[in-house]
């Protein structure tokens, strides 16, 4: 008795328990603006404390890496995330959290084959299209003003 695609995918919607869109809609909202909260606080703060713009402009995002890489490391980030879903996906605290879970993973195997091999494996290829993208559009941008 061979199973088709379709009486699969028939058994698969059966069996697996349905998700409460609605609840996992309002803590991904609800998570990923507080997370936009504290970066509006940490930018205040900031402004208030007398930093100049430009520092302002890397002190926040510098700041809530550093939260999101602690949470992470603290264990703490996982159980957020496992609630509030897609809300702690707020680009920048996600992308630390991609980041620093495989260098906390393969620690083990040491700094080099350990850590340095693996904590890029999910965030290596954001950076690497960044980079790449940010290049070209930097050599349009240049021939287009030698016009």
């Amino acid at each position: 008795m061979g199973f088709t695609n379709k009486k699969y995918d028939k058994v698969v919607k059966k069996l697996s328990p349905k998700s409460p869109k609605i609840k996992d809609f309002i803590w991904a909202y609800l998570v990923g603006g507080f997370i936009c909260v504290i970066g509006q606080l940490l930018m205040e703060l900031y402004k208030y404390l007398g930093f100049s713009e430009g520092t302002v402009k890397m002190a926040v995002p510098v700041t809530l890496i550093f939260i999101a890489a602690l949470l992470t490391g603290l264990k703490l980030f996982d159980k957020i995330a496992k609630h509030a879903g897609a809300g702690t996906l707020v680009p920048i605290t996600g992308f630390a959290n991609a980041v620093v879970s495989p260098a906390i993973e393969f620690k083990t195997e040491g700094f080099v084959l350990g850590v340095g091999a693996n904590m890029f494996k999910i965030a290596g290829p954001v950076i690497v299209y960044g980079t790449v993208a940010s290049i070209v559009y930097g050599v349009i941008y240049w021939v287009t003003t030698l016009f």
